[in-house]
């Protein structure tokens, strides 16, 4: 793929590397070019100076030719900018914006900008890491209509069918994280103990299908 970067920060060049690295033409842009000393000394791809939304800059860049751009300056203002051009004027099909406000990240999804909303994810990773269920849905379509998250079980759903829980709960069962290992059920396949439960459901719907896994399926039901 032809990939273009806006933001040679750490994460940009980290970034930039990466995809270098797994041979991707790589072009990445910054108004600094002093920043351009972040990137790896293997870096094989290209630099170019100058405001990552400016069109003539963009053109340099290749975006004509481009299959994705990628949006990760410091500033959520040109990133949600260069991201739109990129998208809106140029037709690059893969496009993302890294957004510190949360907010704002929310709108941009709407758009069909799939965006990066730095403080909420590593909220999220922190909470992970503390043996928490994670609020925030792990993924979600552009239209932000439809949802991947985790959900906590009611000890009393193990033994009972995915396609069961599916029929109590509303949500549909993505894949579980069994024993270390991620799997992807079939209908017949049960819930254990220890299993975590990841679902795919309709936004609107999420705190009902949490809430109805975390109570036990009704009497009768466990099959």
């Amino acid at each position: 793929m032809r990939v273009i970067i806006m933001g040679c920060g750490r994460v940009g060049a980290g970034l930039a590397s990466a995809m270098s690295r797994r041979g991707h033409h790589v072009v990445v842009i910054d108004q600094n070019p002093s920043a351009f000393s972040r990137l790896d000394s293997d870096f094989t791809g290209e630099t170019v100076a100058g405001v990552g939304f400016d069109r003539d800059v963009l053109i340099e860049a290749g975006v004509q030719t481009a299959d994705a751009f990628a949006a990760v300056s410091s500033g959520d203002n040109s990133n949600i900018i260069s991201a739109r051009v990129a998208r809106e004027t140029f037709g690059v099909h893969h496009v993302v914006a890294r957004i510190y406000d949360a907010k704002r990240a929310a709108v941009f999804e709407r758009l069909g900008i799939p965006t990066v909303a730095t403080v909420p994810w590593t909220t999220e990773r922190f909470i992970t890491a503390l043996g928490e269920t994670p609020r925030a849905p792990l993924w979600q379509d552009p239209t932000g209509s439809l949802v991947i998250a985790q959900v906590d079980v009611h000890e009393e759903w193990f033994g009972v069918s995915c396609a069961k829980f599916q029929e109590l709960t509303g949500a549909r069962i993505a894949f579980l994280e069994r024993l270390g290992s991620p799997m992807l059920p079939e209908p017949r396949s049960v819930l254990q103990a220890e299993d975590d439960v990841f679902v795919a459901t309709l936004a609107a719907h999420l705190d009902q299908s949490r809430a109805a896994a975390k109570l036990p399926p009704a009497e009768g039901e466990n099959s």
